[in-house]
């Protein structure tokens, strides 16, 4: 209980003092019992400072990670680009894209499904997808098999890329609607996912060194990822790439963060790749859960900025324990990036640690749901051992009277 509450009530440092934030922060980087973690701070509009351990390899600014779901937010970007261009419609159903695959028939309107909804995670879809991976040596799916039925499904999740509710309704995470993304991507473009970003978002915004392509992320060579107890970890791969396999270094992501924000010299939000108002738009909310804001369109929502703006990112994890997280206060210029592996969800907590110090606020939507739901098990987990415990003592002491009658 005193971890899960840890922090909950005081900042982690003075706010405004950022150096105090990152002395504090690497402090929580150390006691965390993270594999390795690159973490930097970005006030008005550049890098502050930035902080790295590892338990093994050194890790800096340049080394690659995988970027588990925070791929996402970075496909999006792409797919804004062709909304852009005129090529994609945000609000026509997917379908009229699809030529290799369809969405199944379904009791539901499959026409209700379009780019605006799968990037919020609105379409209906039930897959719950949540991808495992594929493991070293072995093939993945087809893109077009794994919509069907994805083989690298987490436990307990259905898998089936489908309309199982009324599309518009309600927010349920999708990563099979991500999947369904690059899809329309390749289809729209007809080239390869990962070329159509290098070219198009990932080169034009200077993250030159970050990639889609697995091949070129190998050639490269990667951070060591950790599992639990600093033990070396599986590299897995994906059929879906635009969902959960991006790799990035801290200097890249850095990049990403700063092309919301305006640059020196008057540059504007979005470095030429995606216009200002797009990215404006891009935040404006689109799903809510428990009378809170947030998903906007391909980006989560954490707090509000301003009169009518929101702090937003994204969140990264890939089993067993890759954890990244990203926070943009558009407003004070500033944001966070931490990549990390080896503590389970280490980085959504530092993250929501900043978002705490910059606004004094603990109630930062997602981030409060998700501490809430953190805390609610801690206590579910400690009134389990209490009845376990008093079920124990009221066997043992039937027993012992039982002993004593006989």
């Amino acid at each position: 209980m005193a971890v899960a509450l840890q922090g909950w009530w005081t900042p982690l440092a003075t706010r405004g003092d950022a150096s105090a934030f990152m002395a504090a922060a690497g402090e929580r980087v150390k006691a965390a019992g993270v594999g390795n973690c690159a973490l930097a701070l970005i006030e008005d509009g550049r890098i502050f400072d930035s902080h790295f351990y590892s338990a093994g390899d050194p890790v800096d600014g340049g080394t690659l990670f995988q970027m588990a779901s925070i791929s996402k937010w970075v496909t999006a970007w792409g797919i804004m680009s062709l909304v852009r261009q005129g090529r994609l419609e945000l609000d026509t159903p997917v379908s009229r894209y699809l030529t290799r695959w369809q969405l199944p028939p379904s009791e539901f309107d499959n026409d209700g499904v379009t780019i605006r909804r799968l990037l919020s995670h609105t379409a209906g879809l039930t897959d719950g997808l949540g991808y495992l991976g594929f493991l070293p040596g072995t093939r993945a799916q087809s893109l077009e098999d794994s919509l069907t039925y994805a083989a690298d499904r987490m436990p307990g999740v259905d898998g089936h890329v489908r309309v199982g509710s009324t599309p518009g309704s309600r927010w349920q995470y999708s990563g099979g609607g991500f999947a369904l993304l690059q899809l329309i991507v390749e289809e729209v473009t007809h080239d390869r996912f990962a070329h159509f970003m290098q070219k198009t978002v990932l080169d034009p915004l200077g993250m030159t060194l970050s990639t889609f392509d697995e091949d070129a992320a190998m050639a490269r060579g990667m951070a060591t990822s950790y599992g639990e107890h600093f033990a070396p970890a599986t590299h897995y791969h994906f059929a879906s790439p635009a969902a959960a396999s991006l790799y990035s270094d801290l200097t890249d992501m850095a990049r990403f963060v700063t092309a919301h924000l305006p640059g020196e010299d008057g540059v504007p939000p979005g470095r030429g790749v995606l216009p200002p108002e797009m990215l404006v738009d891009m935040r404006v909310p689109t799903a809510r859960v428990f009378g809170a804001d947030i998903w906007g369109l391909g980006t989560m929502l954490y707090a509000k900025s301003g009169p009518s703006d929101h702090m937003f990112g994204h969140d990264g994890e890939n089993y067993p324990a890759i954890s990244h997280a990203v926070r943009i206060d558009p407003v004070t210029r500033s944001g966070i990036v931490i990549l990390s592996s080896g503590s389970d969800g280490f980085a959504m907590r530092l993250a929501a640690d900043w978002v705490h110090w910059k606004t004094g606020n603990v109630k930062n939507g997602i981030d409060f749901i998700d501490r809430w739901a953190r805390v609610a098990r801690t206590i579910a987990i400690g009134a389990g051992v209490i009845v376990l415990l008093l079920a124990a003592w009221v066997i043992r002491d039937a027993r012992s009277r039982r002993q004593r009658v006989g």
